[in-house]
């Protein structure tokens, strides 16, 4: 099958003009920026202290082997996106080498669960990072909802604006997350230079409770996924980059190298300057790095920092999931109506819409606490499925140049994936047990759409038949077609 032939599944609103496509706006720097603030998100503020927690001071070892796996599954990435240049990710690739449905939507709902759920997360954080920053004591449960649905109506306004205005701040959010984390690991070279720094503590590892060093590594390389992921949100935005097949593969792997280097350097800034164990208590880890290495520096301004960093978060997950969806109505895998887009900003407004209500449920009513590794888990499983679909699709050609990855790659990358995700890995069964009902509801949904697609067929069905062969015209339209 040709590239050619592989677009026919578009939309036929396509044919309309270039107000049906969405605006290539995203060169090199954009794309590059995009891709290390989303890996760099949220997930290593929080992260790295229950990491420390689960494997003691051989804290960087998680993130090294978290970055190879995912290093293998993003040059699967790599070859399919630059194959097929749309928006869609995952699903589109794995509708194209399946075509099964069923297996689609699931990994589009699968995929959408864990951008919603880490938007979410962050509008929530943010709220609360605000309120601590403004010294705000007490519960305050109600003003902390409030100011998180009104965050998130902001973040669907940019998103609405155009990606152009959003990629635009996410280039200052990035920049500021990422200062963040450069001040962690200044810290960390100064207390070195101080001689305040442990670092005998890197080779430890913590087998308190019993497991083998190999086993505290594995369960912390599953949690530590989370901080890693990211690097796939980017593929949803293949038809807003420009020239995407000669850039996607060198900002990835760039943006991949770089965020790698930082979670490690973070990792051992921190148990040099802190033990695992206190490391891993409270959701502040990095504030008491920072506390323990510079005592005299402000640490309000940590508050306000991690505060932009999660708006990150949120901004290139609602993204993600508007994309995701817009990308999969055009492949007629999702209602039509979400691939629609504002005739002036070419903004697919009833995805972002959508997507947007579905978070101020999750904000409201949904207990994110523990959502991170049942996240991690479904992308997991996402993972394995592209990682089979670049091989499955090695039969389809295309007519243009495109990345290839060694074909070794997407095997190991598939067999790490579901290793991780399985109870092997020392993963905790509450990931499972949430993860079972996240699918339930995706399930319950594609059965909604099942049974309204069979009950439209049933009633054109029962609509009057025109004549065969008969006088009247539609009787011979009949027969011709």
């Amino acid at each position: 099958m040709s590239e050619n032939t592989g677009t026919k599944t578009d939309s036929p609103s396509e044919a309309a003009g270039d107000t049906t496509e969405l605006k290539r706006v995203m060169g090199p720097g954009l794309l590059l920026l995009f891709i290390v603030g989303d890996i760099l998100g949220t997930g290593v503020y929080a992260l790295t202290g229950r990491v420390a927690a689960e494997v003691g001071g051989a804290v960087w070892l998680p993130f090294v082997c978290a970055f190879a796996v995912a290093m293998l599954t993003a040059t699967s990435y790599l070859e399919l996106v630059t194959k097929y240049p749309r928006a869609g990710g995952a699903a589109a690739f794995s509708h194209r080498a399946f075509g099964i449905h069923f297996l689609t939507f699931l990994v589009t709902f699968a995929v959408m669960c864990s951008g919603l759920t880490s938007a979410s997360s962050a509008s929530e954080a943010f709220s609360a990072n605000l309120l601590s920053a403004l010294d705000v004591e007490g519960e305050h449960a109600r003003v902390t909802l409030v100011i998180a649905l009104a965050f998130m109506s902001l973040i669907s306004l940019v998103n609405l604006r155009g990606v152009g205005e959003s990629v635009k701040a996410n280039i200052v959010l990035t920049l500021i997350e990422l200062s963040g984390l450069l001040i962690v690991i200044g810290v960390g070279v100064w207390a070195m230079t101080q001689g305040d720094a442990e670092f005998s503590r890197i080779t430890e590892f913590d087998t308190s409770g019993g497991e083998t060093a190999f086993g505290a590594a594995t369960a912390a390389t599953a949690l530590a996924f989370f901080a890693l992921v990211g690097f796939e949100d980017s593929v949803n935005m293949a038809e807003e980059t420009k020239d995407p097949v000669r850039i996607f593969p060198r900002m990835m792997m760039i943006g991949l190298c770089v965020t790698g280097v930082i979670y490690v350097l973070v990792g051992v800034a921190s148990v040099s300057l802190v033990e695992p164990s206190e490391l891993g208590e409270g959701e502040t880890p990095l504030l008491k790095v920072v506390e323990a290495g510079a005592p005299g520096f402000p640490i309000d301004l940590f508050a306000w920092i991690t505060m932009f960093a999660v708006s990150n978060t949120a901004l290139i997950n609602m993204l993600m999931a508007s994309r995701l969806l817009y990308g999969m109505s055009r492949e007629r895998c999702l209602p039509e109506p979400l691939s629609r887009l504002l005739p002036t900003r070419r903004t697919p407004w009833v995805a972002i819409v959508f997507t947007t209500l579905l978070a101020f449920v999750l904000i409201g009513y949904a207990d994110l606490a523990a959502l991170g590794g049942t996240t991690s888990l479904l992308l997991l499983c996402v993972f394995a499925v592209v990682n089979v679909a670049v091989l499955v699709l090695r039969r389809d050609r295309v007519e243009h140049a495109h990345f290839r990855a060694p074909t070794a790659l997407p095997v190991i990358g598939a067999a790490m994936c579901v290793y991780l995700a399985t109870p092997l890995s020392g993963r905790p069964g509450d990931d499972y047990q949430i993860a079972g009902w996240l699918m339930l509801v995706g399930i319950g949904l594609w059965a909604c759409m099942w049974l309204g697609n069979r009950y439209m067929a049933a009633s054109r069905a029962k609509a009057p038949a025109p004549a065969e062969g008969g006088d009247g015209g539609d009787g011979k339209g009949g027969a011709a077609g």
